[in-house]
């Protein structure tokens, strides 16, 4: 945070008291100025801004009542303290009640007088740090969504902090899930390269014809349905960042000319003959473990070496189950802003327990389910998946007797998908927004669950 110092204006008809207190409050490091009356303290105080005021209460034609009042609707954060005789004690009390920090009465001593504004700044000075603080939490949370105070998670934003103005390449290993395009995008958009584009790409979901001409661009004419030159993906990434997700689906043909565009800094279009520098941040993701798929020949090594200069590891969910209780208070406003969701001390109880093989991202799907089919208000055990439910001896724990395998949460996240798919009537960009999913992702998933065509709709509102 920045040093500056606290502003204290000085209210008072007496210039020998003025004079004092300007004296004392300087001396304490505070920018002192000083007001002859309510009306001149007024009239200044938008462009001056005090955090500090120091007021007598028995001013001539606005009492120090009246000021108190107009102060804390100009500057509701603003510290007033109240200079009174020995006869207005009770009047003192009084604008306490009123939002005054204190008082002090005349005559006082200087130490008195010193005591009571170093009170008064070490108030200012924790609730200005404590408002710093919400407000960088705050920042950071909307920005990263990235939720969590565990020391993994803690490790994890230090890293990224130290990685966010550097244009080293890094690699980002974790299950799916676990959130490795957040954390990509915190990498981004915390630096200063916040303001240059972010292009991101789901290698896994590229046709393998067309994955040369959607990276590195093509030329009009260069094949069949080219009608105009078109820019590659690394193109629009230029001066700024390239998030390439699931590397390790790429081809290995594709894996040598990613290669080569790394080391050479340029691209060639297809049907093109001529190169195109282009210089990217490239960051990488991976759910599979690149360096074993090298030693079998399925991934080129020098490739890995490239990218692997940096490795941020995203730690599954069930290794840092104490934030599952923020993460789902986040989703909860995500997916209900406005509305005080509870969530019941057995629901939480059975989500802690549960080993999440979906990680986040099948987290995420729960809560949502929750607040889409329950009360809205309150989520329960019977509002969470039967997989989850099960841990609790819940009713329906015959019915699910084997652990949630692979094809209960790709039909979880199917009706996920179509559910949303459908609330926003087919939007495909307002559907991957809810979801918070890139778009290239959506399209694979509606792809993959036959969402969208006729007969998928139809299917879906027998």
């Amino acid at each position: 945070m920045a040093t500056e110092k606290l502003h204290l204006m000085i209210v008072d008809d007496q210039e020998s008291i003025r004079k004092l207190c300007m004296t004392v409050g300087s001396s304490l490091g505070l920018n002192c100025t000083q007001a002859e009356s309510a009306e001149v303290a007024l009239a200044r105080l938008e462009a001056e801004a005090p955090e500090m005021i120091l007021a007598d209460l028995m001013m001539p034609n606005m009492s120090g009542l009246d000021f108190l009042t107009e102060v804390k609707r100009m500057l509701p954060h603003a510290e007033i303290a109240i200079m009174t005789g020995h006869g207005s004690i009770e009047t003192a009390v009084q604008a306490m009640r009123s939002g005054a920090y204190d008082y002090i009465t005349k005559p006082f001593r200087i130490e008195e007088l010193k005591l009571l504004l170093q009170r008064m700044q070490e108030k200012v000075e924790l609730v200005t740090e404590n408002l710093f603080l919400r407000e960088r939490v705050n920042t950071e949370m909307d920005l990263n969504g990235i939720v969590g105070s565990s020391a993994k998670i803690q490790d994890l934003l230090r890293m990224i902090a130290r990685l966010k103005d550097t244009r080293t390449p890094v690699l980002i290993t974790g299950e799916s899930g676990t959130g490795k395009e957040l954390v990509a995008r915190a990498i981004h958009f915390r630096g200063q390269y916040a303001k240059r584009p972010f292009v991101a790409v789901d290698c896994g979901s590229l046709v393998p014809t067309l994955i040369e001409s959607e990276l590195f661009g093509y030329e009009k004419g260069a094949f069949t349905g080219a009608a105009k030159s078109k820019e590659g993906l690394f193109e629009s990434a230029n001066c700024g960042t390239i998030f390439l997700d699931e590397i390790g689906e790429l081809p290995l043909e594709m894996q040598a000319k990613l290669l080569r565009v790394l080391q050479e800094k340029e691209v060639r279009p297809v049907g093109s003959n001529n190169k195109v520098k282009v210089d990217v941040r490239v960051i990488a993701a991976t759910n599979r473990d690149l360096e074993a798929a090298y030693r079998e020949g399925t991934f080129r090594k020098d490739l890995y070496f490239r990218l692997n200069v940096v490795t941020v590891h995203l730690p599954p969910l069930r290794e840092r189950k104490a934030d599952i209780a923020a993460l789902v208070h986040w989703f909860s406003n995500r997916f209900a802003p406005g509305l005080p969701i509870q969530v019941t001390q057995a629901a939480m109880r059975d989500m802690l327990q549960y080993e999440w093989p979906g990680n986040v991202r099948e987290l995420e799907n729960c809560i949502e389910r929750a607040i889409a089919l329950g009360s809205q208000n309150v989520i329960d055990v019977h509002d969470l998946p039967p997989a989850i439910r099960r841990l609790s001896g819940d009713e329906d724990a015959a019915l699910v007797a084997e652990p949630m395998n692979s094809t209960d949460l790709e039909e979880l996240e199917r009706e996920t998908i179509m559910r949303v798919f459908e609330q926003t009537k087919g939007d495909k960009t307002l559907t991957g927004r809810m979801l918070g999913i890139s778009r290239a992702t959506l399209y694979r998933k509606l792809k993959r669950y036959n969402i969208g065509s006729a007969s998928a709709m139809a299917t879906s509102q027998n």
